[in-house]
């Protein structure tokens, strides 16, 4: 399974999120649902970077885990990333048994 932490501040702010683990929802080059998530995740990461030129701490690794921290929190960074969190839970609702998404 997917799992998702996406962290807030107090104010409601999106801070960072992690991503790990893997769906296996098929066999690897066929998994629709880790291949969903991860486009998003990326996708939402380097728009941040090319639309807002905020620069996010990033680890990463091959066994399927990400984090980003993001040291601003300007509204169009907010945006980006209340996008990306709508997106993981529209996959989410149709994949419940491969992806979860929680917050903190």
């Amino acid at each position: 399974m997917i799992f998702v932490s996406v962290e807030k501040t107090h104010d409601g702010k999106i801070s960072s999120f992690t991503m790990k683990g893997h769906a296996d929802f098929a066999e690897k080059g066929q998994d629709i649902v880790c291949a969903g998530a991860s486009a998003v995740a990326f996708g939402c990461v380097n728009a941040i970077i090319a639309l807002t030129k905020v620069e996010p701490e990033i680890e990463q690794s091959e066994s399927g885990f990400l984090k980003c921290a993001f040291p601003t929190e300007s509204s169009e960074v907010q945006l980006l990333l209340e996008g990306m969190i709508i997106s993981l839970q529209t996959i989410e609702r149709d994949y419940k048994d491969y992806i979860k998404v929680t917050f903190s």
